[in-house]
């Protein structure tokens, strides 16, 4: 083994100084899947960044008003920004290379960087998820806060995300006493001096409330779809907007997975990669999913901008616009009130359309109207070539 070589300095420099055993090669030391941990980490912060970029733009200049939600996405971004940096300078330092690299190739100040980042990177992780989470929260409320059981619900919910977080965020900061940024391993030098839980209780218990958060989180759209009586097509088209948040519950199964493979393996630290590689997936499949119905303003505008180029009887902008083929039209405010015998009530049958009363209560969302103000995207088209009175007026729908 001595008279063996490395292009890994830290390898090179462990063989030098005769700390690797000889039964451990040095082709096995040097195995790693730290580029494509990086490069997956690297294109999903970019797609995130793209869409929550997308989403403000279509909110400012489309739509020409925010809401808090927007706002903390951009916040969330940035916390993602920031646990990539982190979770790449723990990849770069061998924190996901085999067990023994850690072992007989670190040097006793990179374990202990290592585990200081790992600590820092996982506070600023379940921050991060939080502030996506109560993001998501406040778009719920924004387009259906006008019924009184959804917002209920919502504010119970963020209640629970809220005692799912504390806890969480004190596992991790109180993981050893006294408290420390280390995690030291058995075989470190000041192990002895702390009283430290397994990471990986810590990690599993935390990946299993933040699977439950987000089946809570996710599971309100589809209780919108249910509860809303809609035509199966404007249904579909609704469910393309607000559902693409499941896709973050099997992200939420998969890093629990690899939380439990890594505790319970030799090689504990093998999973690591993937697992910064996953949490960097479920922060930005998070904001992607809700970033999703804010850019649909901005896609609608495009779209409508090359139907007019290509075609002088079409329509641009968001208004409402007669033909002799049909009306196509988006709603900025559609708000369904029952009247006789819809799902949301136990004495209704039909919707009306208020525009001017919804939007009066558009920021509060207050008011009596038992309903649910929908507010998501989607063109609405009278085949008979009329506009109602009742959507004359009308601008951009906001999600």
């Amino acid at each position: 083994m001595s008279n063996m070589t490395s292009t890994d300095p830290r390898i090179a420099r462990a063989l030098a100084e005769g700390r690797i055993p000889e039964d451990i090669t040095v082709a096995y030391l040097e195995e790693n899947r730290d580029k494509s941990a990086i490069g997956a980490i690297i294109f999903v912060t970019v797609l995130t960044g793209l869409f929550v970029t997308c989403r403000i733009f279509s909110r400012v200049f489309v739509l020409n008003r925010t809401g808090l939600d927007d706002w903390l996405s951009v916040t969330g971004l940035a916390l993602l920004i920031a646990f990539v940096v982190l979770g790449i300078k723990l990849i770069n330092i061998g924190s996901g290379r085999h067990y023994e690299y850690i072992v007989y190739t670190l040097t006793p100040e990179e374990v202990d960087l290592s585990e200081i980042w790992d600590f820092a990177a996982h506070i600023v992780y379940t921050i991060a998820l939080a502030v996506c989470r109560i993001s998501g929260l406040a778009f719920y409320h924004r387009i259906c806060g006008i019924h009184r059981g959804f917002r209920l619900a919502i504010r119970i919910l963020t209640g629970v995300l809220v005692a799912g977080f504390l806890p969480q965020l004190f596992l991790i900061i109180f993981h050893c006493l006294p408290v420390t940024g280390l995690w030291p391993y058995d075989w470190q030098a000041d192990a002895e001096e702390y009283e430290c839980l397994q990471w990986g209780v810590v990690y599993s218990v935390n990946s299993a409330v933040s699977l439950f958060c987000d089946l809570l989180l996710f599971g309100i759209p589809l209780a919108m779809l249910w509860i809303l009586d809609l035509p199966r097509k404007r249904r579909l088209q609704l469910a393309c907007i607000l559902l693409p948040g499941i896709l973050v519950i099997g992200i939420s199964i998969a890093r629990l997975v690899l939380v439990i493979e890594g505790q319970w393996e030799m090689d504990m630290s093998w999973t690591y990669n993937p697992m910064l590689a996953v949490e960097v997936s479920e922060i930005g499949a998070t904001l992607i999913a809700l970033s999703i119905p804010g850019i649909k303003p901005l896609f609608d505008k495009v779209m409508r901008k090359t139907g007019h180029d290509s075609n002088s009887g079409g329509h641009s902008g968001y208004s409402t616009k007669g033909g002799t083929k049909g009306t196509s039209m988006t709603l900025r405010n559609l708000s369904m009130r029952p009247t006789h015998h819809n799902k949301l009530s136990s004495n209704s049958d039909d919707y009306t359309y208020n525009d001017t009363k919804s939007r009066n209560r558009d920021d509060d969302g207050t008011g009596s109207t038992e309903g649910i103000m929908v507010r998501v995207d989607f063109d609405l088209t009278m085949e008979n070539g009329e506009t109602n009175s009742q959507y004359r007026g009308s601008k951009a729908l906001e999600a």
